[in-house]
């Protein structure tokens, strides 16, 4: 529902901010690990996380994706609530729950207040997998990469109804001879040798 908030903050302590937005004022839930970022900052920028539950709708803050990635994880295993899943990523940071989480370290994960040993071992055996999948560097936020010229015209080749394996080949013969060329002028290229 909400992506992020953008704004002043106006209440800053390490288990919620205030951050006022436009004139509205949000209380968000924070980690210790988003308070470490965001402690120094008169403005910030936070992803948010709303949960509903029963009695109550909360809304979490994460200085980064990742942080909210994992907390997500998180409290999609069974037993673990979004405070639970807080206090986890208060308690050591993102990084290392997840290093914990695909090596199978239960007594790094046991350690974490209000965590016990069943509770830990859920947490490895259904995130484990999940994690391994996303590999090493989930966390650490990608940069985004900009699809290369022939990329671009391939996609838009395709979307006008070209066989994909046929326009790979003309533009790869293209790009040889003329590597310097635009995402345009690749195209138009390609639809003359089609």
């Amino acid at each position: 529902m909400y992506e992020y908030f953008k704004g002043k903050l106006v209440v800053k302590a390490p288990t919620h901010v205030v951050l006022d937005v436009s004139g509205i004022g949000y209380y968000l839930h924070i980690s210790l690990t988003t308070y470490s970022q965001i402690k120094d900052q008169e403005e910030c920028k936070l992803y948010a996380s709303f949960q509903v539950r029963e009695d109550s709708q909360t809304l979490y803050g994460f200085a980064t994706e990742a942080e909210r990635h994992l907390f997500h994880h998180l409290i999609s295993v069974s037993g673990i609530g979004p405070n639970t899943g807080r206090m986890m990523l208060s308690s050591i940071t993102p990084e290392e729950i997840q290093q914990a989480i695909v090596s199978g370290q239960v007594n790094v994960i046991q350690k974490i207040k209000g965590i016990g040993p069943k509770t830990a071992q859920r947490v490895i055996l259904e995130l484990q997998d999940k994690l391994k999948k996303q590999g090493p560097d989930a966390l650490i936020p990608l940069p985004i990469s900009k699809p290369s010229s022939s990329e671009e015209a391939l996609t838009a080749l395709v979307m006008l109804g070209f066989p994909k394996a046929q326009a790979e080949k003309v533009l790869q013969a293209i790009s040889t001879t003329e590597p310097d060329l635009t995402v345009e002028q690749m195209i138009k290229a390609a639809l003359k040798k089609l």
